[in-house]
């Protein structure tokens, strides 16, 4: 392993810079209302082909499927540097371009291929994911969205939730059962469902932050045209777990950037909290927590720099972007407790502490919530390392 940049990666990195600095005045600011997802959607597809016209969009993507063809490396450079320099983020085609445009290239047919991938990097289709259930919780495999054969149609049937962005979104990634008597990890297909076919219904999740990006999506007899299917009859479960594979590559790359810069806040804000006749940075226990944790985000960003090289090396992250999952979900609980421990009273209520900080504390606290589901439970995680590195018997 070698986590040093070359003469070529540093080269790209100096261009990158040079052309952020050059368009990201022009950029105006996230629009404020977080509800309205049709500004929201307008504004990312906006930046999204501005990517596209300059050539970074993709930039992971093999260049005969309209990328740039960059090395994991040059694509952690580009993530550290636009993160860092504040510009966009993939925003509402998240699903598209990391999770459902990268399966198709490995799995689907070339006229799925020629069909999708270009209008996701030009950012004209925007796509959400339809795998979680009510039912299923963790056990993604346990899904019961029914499809049943047709002819040249599957009829579906069931509901999904947690489905970002599917108030806005031109496609669905979507796993389906298509053979209930098979075992349950055997009976799934993957199929792509445009948004605007009969039978489906949206309906937005409001979430304790007021956003307004999930929603839960219900199927009544939704004609999915056969050709839409990615990989064979119930063998989803194998392309899904080549859509995880992306999913917890570099998914939190940006994650672990932003923050540092969330606990370089913090360590101000202590500055400036009263507490009796001094702050709460005179709080040694309080110093020591934040070096603990600053210290813990470097060892996370060297472990980033470890995965993206194995990847370069094989093609896979394997398992140790669980343990970086595993690892960056409790350094943002501890991050969020202390946040809570420095802010005390006003700690409480979203927006109380704008006058000591441009950054929402309180808010970051209640996403931190999240991150022990998203993207694999805290639980699967742990029953992956067990099993893939530690070689621990795989649970019954």
């Amino acid at each position: 392993m070698d986590l040093r940049y070359t003469e070529e990666e540093e080269h790209f990195r100096d261009e990158l810079r040079s052309w952020l600095a050059g368009v990201l005045p022009d950029v105006p600011p996230v629009p404020a209302d977080h509800t309205d997802l049709v500004a929201r959607r307008a504004y990312d597809t906006a930046w999204q082909a501005q990517l596209h016209e300059a050539g970074y969009a993709g930039i992971h993507w093999p260049a005969e499927f309209g990328g740039r063809g960059s090395t994991p490396t040059e694509h952690l450079i580009f993530l550290e540097e636009t993160e860092r320099a504040g510009a966009p983020y993939v925003g509402v085609n998240f699903v598209g371009q990391l999770h459902a445009g990268p399966t198709l290239i490995a799995e689907a047919t070339d006229e799925q291929r020629a069909t999708h991938l270009a209008p996701i990097l030009k950012g004209e289709h925007v796509w959400c994911q339809g795998f979680s259930e009510p039912g299923s919780g963790s056990d993604l495999a346990s899904l019961s969205t029914r499809a049943i054969d047709d002819g040249d149609d599957y009829v579906v049937t069931g509901q999904k939730i947690w489905t970002s962005f599917a108030q806005v979104a031109d496609y669905c990634e979507l796993l389906v059962r298509t053979d209930p008597e098979a075992p349950k990890h055997k009976g799934i297909t993957w199929v792509i469902m445009p948004m605007n076919l009969d039978g489906i219904e949206i309906r937005p999740i409001d979430t304790a932050l007021g956003s307004g990006e999930f929603a839960e999506m219900f199927l009544d007899e939704v004609r999915i045209p056969k050709v839409n299917r990615v990989g064979d009859e119930n063998d989803g479960w194998r392309v899904t777990n080549v859509t995880f594979s992306f999913e917890r590559g570099t998914a939190f790359i940006s994650e672990v950037i932003s923050s540092q810069r969330l606990l370089a806040d913090l360590a101000q804000v202590a500055q400036k909290v009263t507490r009796r006749s001094g702050t709460a940075w005179d709080d040694a226990g309080i110093r020591r927590e934040l070096g603990r944790l600053d210290a813990e985000l470097d060892a996370l960003w060297s472990l980033t720099k470890r995965n993206v090289s194995q990847a370069q090396r094989t093609g896979m992250v394997g398992p140790g972007g669980s343990v970086f999952k595993l690892a960056y979900a409790d350094v943002r609980k501890r991050m969020a407790d202390l946040a809570e421990q420095v802010l005390g009273r006003a700690g409480l209520a979203i927006g109380e502490t704008m006058d000591l900080s441009d950054l929402d504390h309180v808010g970051e606290r209640l996403y931190t919530l999240t991150l022990t589901i998203a993207a694999g439970t805290s639980e699967i995680q742990r029953n992956i390392i067990g099993e893939r590195l530690l070689g621990l018997p795989r649970e019954r």
